[in-house]
């Protein structure tokens, strides 16, 4: 396996396991309920792990950011480059009933109801298309795009959490020798260490049980924590 492929295995697999349930937010069409993420979490969560990730919106004729069909609707579409590695997306522009919006007003059909119960159909007007409605689909569409590389696909699947594979060994090592560390710093013992940093990550269960979307959040968390805390030490030396 080359060293590129293992860099994009690795950026998939650290997104992929990233719970963004935290920042989903939930919008009831019909009968369904839809979840969106928040598109500034999400690019902020890339940026953080991934400084050189960027994107670009595609532009058509006169620079417009979408293309218009009069049978169709509108469309935008977004590139994704992380690590080297590029993806596409596209997304429609819709209206609140996921129906493609039109340049001009136009009506649908939707079930209406008389004192709670289904009595046939009745026309929705809805307004034509604005800029603002392209904007929030361009941004909804770079979400979409990230899930390419993993982040909230899980979401895309009809899941509630993304899976995730048991840590290794060597990985439940990684972090008690974190641990071990962290402690010599804090003059503290090791076992303390652990129970607070599994605390703070509302982890109940034995370190050995850990997955590998639980493993890398608290290896980052450790990482910087160590780092810190090393800085702390020495300009308490120097004073």
């Amino acid at each position: 396996m080359s060293e590129i492929t293992k860099n994009q295995e690795a950026i998939f697999s650290y997104l992929y396991a990233l719970d963004v349930n935290e920042h989903v937010e939930k919008k009831k069409s019909g009968s369904a309920v839809l979840s969106y993420l928040s598109w500034a979490w999400a690019w902020a969560e890339v940026k953080k792990k991934y400084p050189d990730a960027n994107y670009e919106i595609e532009r058509f004729e006169n620079n417009l950011p979408y293309v218009y069909d009069e049978n169709t609707g509108y469309m935008v579409f977004t590139k994704v480059t992380i690590g080297g590695m590029t993806h596409e997306m596209w997304l429609p522009v819709m209206d609140g009933a996921n129906k493609a919006m039109k340049a001009h007003p136009y009506t649908y059909k939707v079930i209406k109801w008389t004192n709670n119960k289904r009595d046939g159909f009745t026309d929705k007007s809805v307004e034509g298309a604005t800029m603002f409605d392209v904007n929030k689909t361009i941004m909804r569409c770079l979400v979409k795009n990230l899930a390419m590389f993993g982040l909230g696909l899980y979401i895309y699947a009809g899941e509630d959490l993304p899976e995730s594979p048991p840590a290794s060994k060597e990985q439940v090592e990684e972090l008690k020798s974190m641990f071990d560390t962290l402690a010599t710093l804090l003059k503290r013992s090791p076992k303390t260490v652990e129970a607070q940093v599994l605390a703070r990550f509302k982890y109940a269960g034995k370190l050995d049980d850990l997955n590998e979307s639980q493993f890398e959040i608290i290896k980052e968390h450790m990482a910087d924590g160590i780092e810190k805390t090393k800085v702390a030490v020495e300009n308490a030396t120097t004073d």
